[in-house]
């Protein structure tokens, strides 16, 4: 079993501080394999927002791969929006813009979903897509997909879904992935994505802020996913008197129709062991 703890939208420049030690304890006390962050590290890209985001990643124990966020490219420099729009997250964040991590039983990887003219819409970049697929066609576990925006959202939603975002889910469904991580909307959902043609072969994993002031009628979380060959357990943690605890727990399992609710399904119940994988 590989677990995997999934932040979105911390949102340096604008947090919470008193959320900021209890979410690093509970992210550290799930002994995580891999700490996955799907974007908006900053609120203006400065780069006191970006120091203090570093100062983040650094206080995780576990390995930790991101993607960037729309908030994550400046607003008001636009030499820097439109020319070097990447500058400060490659300096500050990683220089990896479509990060691959390697681990047991498991595939991460990641796509930058921001477009640079537009401050919150985001964008499928297909060759990406085709990397992406080209590297799940060498997997022999779950597959697993990192992006700022999401590919499907609630019709209340005032945002733009992505353009394309349909036909990228049934380029997933068809290539092997098995699980996308998301945030940007604030708020929290975890179900699968329904393919026209190809099912629920794809698990969506979508939270809302860890640590922002700016909420959306929920409140502060993260993610814990417990993950094996066919099977998921995502539990939702948030954030309850400067403690993040667990709300909600579901469970997964894989079969011919795709991804079907399990209540079931075992939990691992202490922290995996170190593994010995590519993840630097």
């Amino acid at each position: 079993m590989t677990r995997l703890v999934h932040l979105s939208d911390l949102h340096f420049g604008r947090t919470a501080p008193e959320l900021l030690d209890p979410l690093l304890r509970a992210v550290n006390a799930a002994e995580p394999d891999l700490v996955a962050v799907t974007g908006d590290f900053t609120q203006r890209a400065r780069r006191s927002q970006y120091r203090d985001a570093r100062a983040f990643l650094r206080r995780l124990k576990a390995p930790w791969m991101a993607v960037p966020g729309n908030h994550d490219v400046s607003l008001d420099n636009l030499w820097l929006r439109f020319v070097r729009p990447y500058r400060r997250y490659r300096r500050f964040i990683t220089e990896e813009m479509m990060p691959v991590k390697h681990l047991p039983g498991l595939t991460v990887v990641g796509f930058n979903t921001v477009d640079r003219f537009r401050w919150q819409r985001g964008k499928i970049r297909w060759l990406q897509m085709r990397q992406a697929c080209r590297i799940f066609s060498e997997s022999k576990g779950l597959n697993v997909v990192l992006a700022h925006h999401p590919f499907e959202q609630d019709p209340d939603v005032e945002k733009s879904l992505m353009r394309d975002a349909d036909q990228a889910i049934e380029r997933l469904s068809e290539c092997g992935a098995h699980v996308v991580l998301s945030g940007h909307l604030h708020r929290w959902r975890t179900e699968p994505f329904l393919s026209r043609k190809h099912g629920a072969q794809v698990l969506q994993v979508h939270v809302g802020t860890g640590l922002s002031t700016r909420l959306r009628g929920q409140e502060n979380d993260f993610a814990i996913l417990d993950l094996e060959s066919h099977s998921a357990s995502i539990r939702r943690m948030i954030a309850r008197e400067k403690h993040f605890v667990e709300d909600e727990r579901r469970h997964y399992s894989f079969g011919e129709n795709g991804w079907e609710r399990s209540p079931d399904w075992p939990v691992r119940s202490e922290p995996s062991p170190r593994h010995d994988a590519p993840i630097n």
